[in-house]
């Protein structure tokens, strides 16, 4: 059975990929870090869409937890088939660089850049041995331009947008492409106390985008027709920066 694995899976972005890749016939392994209620709610959406999945809770900043959560399903599940990887957790502790602390520097590069070797290390081996695999990054518009008051943030994903390059260069004559989505401003929790009516001029398109808009991306990287397409860093941002 072939399966997508989603970090950070159960709400917002996540939660749209998840939905999206049902409909590509994946059965869909919805990690979170603690939000159950939510998880729940959206493996119930996959299910009333006549799909199928199941959750796979761990924490991915924590390397221990990946190994033995992660790894142990892969151990459990032989017949089940990690085909498609999309790395999206992450998180947000914004300062400015001189206030920022030690805890919010680490767990936002824990969270994003640490997360993506350790859980993209153990899915590797599988694709390897099959000789196809896609695996999908969601990074930032802070990653590729920096942002005031996200020293960390545009750290983490500026690391896993070069980490997405090289990787590409390694496995890419097993079958295997490595990219990533680059969302600019997009409606969800992390975006809620933005003042959109105020920021949306500053974009082409003159609104926030959505989180299917998004999954849309991610599901076309991750389709057997991009198999051509590597390396590449999808802008997903109304215009704002490319």
């Amino acid at each position: 059975m072939k399966c997508a694995l989603v970090t950070g899976g159960s709400r917002g972005i996540g939660k749209a990929i998840c939905l999206r890749l049902v409909e590509e016939g994946y059965y869909i392994l919805v990690n979170y870090r603690s939000n159950v209620d939510e998880a729940e709610k959206t493996l119930a959406e996959i299910r009333s869409r006549e799909g199928q999945g199941e959750l796979l809770p761990f924490d991915v900043a924590d390397k221990e937890q990946v190994r033995l959560r992660l790894g142990g399903w892969i151990e459990a599940n032989p017949s089940r088939y990690i085909e498609v990887l999309v790395n999206n957790a992450g998180i947000k502790a914004d300062a400015l660089m001189v206030w920022m602390d030690d805890e919010q520097w680490s767990s936002v590069i824990r969270t994003s850049l640490d997360a993506f070797f350790h859980v993209t290390r153990l899915v590797l081996n599988s694709m390897l041995l099959r000789r196809y695999g896609r695996i999908v990054n969601v990074v930032s518009l802070s990653g590729q331009k920096g942002v005031a008051g996200q020293t960390n943030y545009s750290a983490a994903k500026g690391g896993v947008i070069g980490a997405t390059k090289a990787l590409a260069q390694e496995v890419g004559r097993h079958g295997i492409t490595v990219n990533a989505v680059a969302p600019g401003f997009i409606t969800t929790d992390m975006t809620a106390e933005l003042n959109e009516k105020e920021m949306r001029l500053m974009i082409p398109v003159r609104r926030f985008g959505l989180p299917e808009e998004v999954a849309h991306a991610v599901a076309f990287l991750a389709s057997p027709q991009a198999a051509y397409i590597t390396a590449e860093i999808l802008s997903v941002n109304g215009g704002l920066y490319s």
